[in-house]
């Protein structure tokens, strides 16, 4: 009886495509929720709504993407959990650009899919990030797995999906990424020029000098270096750095934007580093030539290394 009615609990506000496909997914959960139960492994079991929410922000944001709506569908109800923001795609394509304008902490994603197949997506991943990536694959796609594992991919779930299995493996991944040291190492320390941010230590040096910014600052200047040429809008810069609706967004951002100009550039004015893009937003500079570096350091010694 508990069973029934924490599935139909699972089920009330779901849509699956076809009665047959909605029936092998029933049945799948079913078997699954049972083993699950009998194994002791409910309380992790976060592929369905009877654990507690909790009511607050989402930690981990995790990318499913699949060609086949119904694999998403269920992937969403087997990782509903209030600790997870769940995304969607269904290509390549559509992943690589959540990726890229997405925090992304954890990538689900099948093999074969079209207009960009998993393994190539998962290449372009990696050129610019260590996310985690899980593949789903058919039993049959041995050497798929074999290729996938060998460029990139950290771990891979055979289908049919297993709930408990899914919620085991991404909590395993989640772990290694965020919590024993294994996240972006390419990103523990950027650089825009002359400015240098060391995320490990959480300090700037500014050609070799340390600069003392507030948490605040110091967040936005990080999400901008970490996208050098990317402009963000006071409402995105708002939205990632304090987490909140972006009431009031342009004034607060560009008041953190002039401190941390008047910290960082030589001119405030007329910034090297930290640029705006009229009627759009603001972008980290890409990495300054030989010669504009030369041009940069002179600037400075004619000032007496004043900012």
């Amino acid at each position: 009886m508990l069973i029934a009615v924490l599935l139909e609990w699972v089920h009330e506000d779901y849509d699956f495509h076809t009665a047959d496909r909605r029936n092998i997914l029933w049945e799948n959960e079913q078997k699954y929720l049972v083993d699950g139960l009998q194994s002791g492994l409910a309380a992790s079991f976060t592929g369905v709504k009877y654990l507690l929410r909790e009511g607050h922000a989402a930690m981990y944001n995790i990318l499913i993407c699949d060609d086949e709506r119904d694999i998403v569908n269920a992937l969403k109800i087997y990782l509903n959990d209030a600790n997870y923001a769940l995304f969607e795609a269904f290509d390549g394509r559509e992943a690589l650009k959540i990726v890229e304008e997405q925090d992304i902490h954890l990538v689900l994603m099948d093999i074969m899919m079209p207009q960009m197949d998993g393994i190539e997506a998962m290449v372009k991943i990696r050129e610019r990030s260590n996310v985690p990536v899980i593949l789903l694959t058919a039993k049959s796609e041995d050497a798929d797995k074999i290729l996938g594992l060998t460029v990139g991919a950290d771990d891979y779930i055979t289908k049919p999906l297993n709930p408990v299995e899914v919620s085991a493996r991404v909590r395993s991944q989640l772990r290694r990424y965020m919590q024993l040291g294994a996240g972006n190492v390419r990103q523990e320390v950027l650089r825009c020029g002359g400015i240098e941010l060391d995320d490990t230590e959480k300090k700037v040096l500014l050609d070799g000098e340390e600069v003392a910014l507030t948490p605040t600052e110091y967040e936005i200047l990080k999400l901008l270096m970490q996208h050098p040429g990317k402009v963000f809008s006071p409402k995105e810069i708002y939205q990632k750095i304090w987490n909140d609706l972006p009431y009031g967004s342009e004034n607060t951002v560009a008041v953190h934007i002039r401190h941390i100009r008047e910290k960082l550039e030589i001119n405030p004015a007329e910034p090297r580093y930290l640029k705006v893009v009229w009627g759009q937003g603001y972008k980290c500079e890409k990495t300054e030539g030989k010669d504009e570096k030369e041009g940069r350091m002179a600037e400075r010694r004619g000032m007496g290394g004043v900012r």
